[in-house]
């Protein structure tokens, strides 16, 4: 049989990982899938010769159009990032009725429907483990080993930076402002470092898992995302004493009116597994009502671990070459037409306990003046610390942990904690979810 030709769209990390990947296991990769796996052709505007592997049988242009154009091409494997060309190069390549890989997040989860779409309509398969989570088989997971399952929710630390950091905070008490400067210059933030630390690259993630477990289409735009550039030492140190630890969260969740669909910050208690996921490594935590709740921890980033998803899906294309298209693995789980219209739930409506941070001015009657609110508003404490002022100081830390309540009626309660004299504006309010 004859070998299934791959053309590769950027030879960066992710690109020459696959390189070498293809190249060291050829012998291996082609007994599980049953024919040999060529890289045949590659577009790349720079890169580095060294260190990659088979790279004098490749084809190495720079034009990616040029390698989607070319009949030879069984298989686009993209893997340039961002929004755009990506798009127009996946969807030509489906025009000209090929396969398509792809480790970019961002594209499935703002472009996912359009491109599922096109690629039902001409038979193609698009393959996209490599977007979630790195080198963990999270797509697969939810998509086909727990498709005996309804998804009840899922938790996710999808982003490694931000793992970091908290890690480095809880571990060695740093500021978040030193800790992301540490993180960029080991390479594992960007020199722009919204997308990891404001929550974006998570939402992109936990948008297509969202649509992977309930079978809603993908919904961007409907993900509430919230950063971690606001939590401070302090808040760290607050969780620990409470017995919790702060994890910058991805959750989606089947809920009474819809589906939630939230990044924050989220205090977890320490005594569960992804609690004590640290560093740059990612875990997700899945609930099914059959089989309960699953963990899948590993790399999420990095050239071979994403590589390594790369390839599987490469695998995968090759051995469903010749099954008929309407019998194959559906790209969102479910199939196309059985998409659900249940909504994503507005985050008013989300119901969750609290972690809260105030600075109180050191006179009688300001607790009481603060219970008074949360109580009006039906909100209940679990807990509460107040801190001994310091030496000269007329103003002191009061913290809490509150009970399960709606979002709605906390910003409510908050708006009106801010309006006290003795409360100095700016709240600092993170959701804590016990995962049960």
């Amino acid at each position: 049989m004859k070998p299934v030709k791959v053309g590769l769209l950027g030879l960066g990390t992710v690109g020459g990982g696959t390189l070498n990947v293809l190249v060291r296991n050829a012998a291996e990769i082609a007994r599980r899938a049953g024919r040999e796996i060529v890289v045949t052709h590659a577009a790349a505007r720079e890169y580095r010769c060294e260190g990659l592997e088979g790279l004098d049988r490749v084809s190495v242009g720079d034009d990616a159009f040029a390698v989607v154009e070319n009949p030879e091409i069984d298989i686009v494997v993209e893997l340039i990032g961002g929004y755009s060309p990506a798009r127009e190069l996946v969807l030509k390549a489906i025009e000209n009725g090929k396969h398509v890989v792809t480790a970019n997040k961002a594209l499935i989860a703002m472009h996912g429907n359009e491109i599922f779409e096109a690629a039902q309509q001409k038979g193609v398969t698009v393959a996209f483990e490599a977007a979630v989570a790195g080198g963990i088989p999270i797509i697969k997971a939810v998509r086909e080993g727990l498709a005996a399952n309804h998804i009840e929710w899922i938790a996710g630390i999808i982003n490694g930076t931000g793992n970091f950091i908290l890690t480095e905070m809880r571990d060695k008490g740093r500021d978040f402002a030193d800790v992301l400067a540490e993180a960029q210059a080991l390479g594992y933030a960007e020199v722009d470092p919204t997308f990891d630390v404001e929550g974006i690259d998570a939402a992109h993630k936990l948008t297509i898992l969202a649509s992977l477990a309930f079978g809603i289409p993908l919904q961007f735009d409907r993900c509430y995302t919230e950063g971690i550039s606001r939590i401070e030492p302090q808040d760290v140190t607050y969780a620990e004493e409470f017995g919790y630890r702060i994890k910058h969260l991805g959750i989606t969740r089947r809920a009474e009116k819809g589906i939630e669909l939230r990044v924050h910050p989220t205090l977890i208690p320490e005594r569960r597994l992804i609690a004590n996921v640290d560093g740059v490594m990612n875990a997700v935590l899945v609930k099914g009502d059959a089989v309960g709740p699953t963990l899948y921890y590993g790399a999420g980033a990095g050239s071979l671990p994403t590589a390594s998803a790369v390839v599987a899906d490469i695998i995968d294309v090759t051995r469903t070459l010749t099954t008929d298209p309407e019998n194959r693995v559906p790209h969102l789980a479910f199939q196309p037409g059985e998409l659900s219209d249940l909504p994503v739930c507005p985050m008013d409506d989300v119901v969750t306990a609290y972690y809260l941070r105030m600075t109180a001015a050191d006179r009688p009657g300001v607790v009481a003046a603060v219970a008074g609110i949360l109580g009006e508003a039906g909100i209940s404490i679990e807990a509460m610390k107040q801190k001994q002022p310091a030496e000269g100081e007329s103003e002191v830390p009061l913290v809490m942990l509150t009970h399960r309540v709606r979002e709605q009626q906390m910003n409510q309660a908050i708006s009106k904690i801010e309006a006290l004299d003795a409360i100095r504006p700016g709240v600092t309010r993170i959701r804590v979810e016990r995962l049960n």
